[in-house]
């Protein structure tokens, strides 16, 4: 089990190992995350998928991810960071710094990308968020998780061996069960059909929305406050 406390990191020293993309934008989030600011309360969000299959159900949560780096204004500023296996971006939400996480590596090893990123940055588990699909739940629920077993879920189950611990709160997007002769991992792996691409933006912005509640509202564990499901209607 990881443990640790939460201290700002320098990723500009001589052992780092992030390819810092050029450009003030990158520098200003670099100078973000280290700044006095960021000294109170941190986390990881984590979007779970198969690196380089973005667009499938299975990689929903790196989509979220993408959509909550633009909701922050961090679209243009992820980093490849070979120490963590995964790429990263820094942001702030109510003086909670966020290190948002997309793990290049296959799903059921994204827990290895996840619990190196705890190590560096010295973030407990339960200041964890992990974003992923949900196949027990229909396209377009949306629904918060405070801990618990994996239920089947391979990212979710790696990050659970990885860091020793199943405290991590999750966000669950629902890309609801295969129909007909179709395969459970085919169905996964495949793209959105048109019609749920009408409204997966819409999916996607309601997520970041349902996350960003809970992350500002969570700060104090105040959980009772939280709305813990919503919901995106496919026939809207």
């Amino acid at each position: 089990m990881i443990i640790a406390t939460h201290t700002h990191v320098v990723l500009s020293s001589a052992d780092d190992a992030t390819t810092h993309e050029a450009g003030p934008a990158a520098v200003n989030s670099l100078l973000l995350f280290n700044s006095k600011f960021y000294t109170d309360h941190a986390a990881i969000v984590v979007g779970l998928g198969n690196h380089g299959m973005s667009g499938t159900r299975h990689s929903v949560g790196m989509a979220a991810l993408d959509e909550l780096a633009a909701r922050l204004g961090t679209a243009d500023q992820w980093q490849t960071d070979k120490k963590v296996c995964g790429r990263v971006t820094f942001s702030e939400v109510a003086g909670i710094q966020l290190i948002l996480l997309k793990p290049k590596l296959l799903m059921n090893i994204n827990g290895v990308s996840v619990a190196r990123a705890a190590e560096k940055f010295h973030i407990n588990p339960e200041d964890i968020y992990l974003v992923h699909d949900e196949i027990d739940k229909p396209f377009g629920k949306l629904a918060m998780k405070n801990g618990g077993s994996a239920r089947g879920h391979n990212g979710v189950r790696s990050c659970v061996s990885c860091l020793g611990t199943d405290v991590m709160r999750r966000l669950r997007i629902g890309i609801g069960r295969p129909t007909g002769k179709i395969s459970v991992e085919s169905h996964v792996l495949s793209s959105f059909s048109k019609e749920e691409q009408k409204i997966l933006t819409e999916v996607l912005q309601q997520s970041i929305e349902l996350l960003l509640k809970h992350i500002t509202e969570d700060s104090g564990l105040q959980t009772s406050k939280i709305p813990q499901e919503g919901i995106v209607s496919v026939n809207a």
